[in-house]
């Protein structure tokens, strides 16, 4: 029997809405959840709603706990608490996504009260975080990517929010979003994040190493020299 539990260390969320690639994901035993929005389920040719609870369902069989973040439109408070009420009751693994401005903030406390997870996206600085934590929300995700387009330090932020987030504990976790390559995932586990989200071509560019490669072929030219000769 499995008596696995939960995610060691840090967790790992795909950032697609392309089935096959969950799905190889959920093969692998290596994600925790998915993080998706509009443009993601647009480039996939899908509606939207029936494609988070397709989601929802493949990744909830094996990992119960998932959490599937599904973006609102609306830019007031009422209109993402409406979207908001409606993609949580499409699946028991939504995790709502509310943009951190003043009206997102707004929801994601209504929401929480409500008892509906919530992911608030687009956080840049600590005091975005700090305001994040004290609305309820379940996930702050930072862009580390983005902030590095501009000439920033995106990883510099995770470490900031970790810091706050560990000297006035907090439920919330650091989802650390829009990374780019393996050394983002890397870093972002070393600098205290909760969560990596990633697209699938960063997830299996973590396996890849030249000495991996190299170090497989020679065993398997090693063994085919004494494979005839094992009893």
């Amino acid at each position: 029997m499995n008596n696995f539990q939960g995610p060691r260390g840090i967790k790992f969320f795909l950032d697609t809405a392309n089935l096959d690639e969950i799905r190889q994901g959920v093969e692998w035993g290596l994600i925790d959840g998915v993080t998706t929005n509009p443009t993601l389920v647009a480039k996939e040719g899908a509606n939207f709603h029936k494609r988070i609870v397709e989601i929802c369902d493949l990744v909830s069989k094996t990992v119960p706990y998932a959490s599937v973040s599904a973006e609102v439109t609306a830019l007031d408070a009422p209109g993402m608490l409406e979207q908001g009420k409606t993609l949580s009751k499409l699946h028991r693994n939504v995790t709502v996504k509310v943009p951190l401005i003043p009206e997102g903030l707004r929801a994601c406390l209504q929401l929480r009260e409500n008892g509906i997870q919530v992911n608030v996206t687009l956080c840049f600085s600590p005091a975005q975080a700090i305001l994040a934590a004290k609305a309820g929300a379940t996930y702050v995700s930072p862009f580390v990517g983005r902030l590095d387009d501009i000439g920033s330090d995106g990883m510099h932020l995770i470490r900031e929010i970790a810091e706050v987030y560990q000297a006035r504990p907090v439920d919330t976790q650091i989802l650390s979003a829009s990374l780019r390559h393996p050394m983002h995932v890397v870093e972002s586990a070393k600098a205290g994040a909760h969560v990596a989200t990633m697209p699938f071509s960063v997830m299996k560019a973590l396996f890849q190493h030249p000495l991996t490669d190299s170090g497989l072929k020679r065993f398997l030219e090693d063994w085919d020299k004494v494979k005839d000769k094992v009893q």
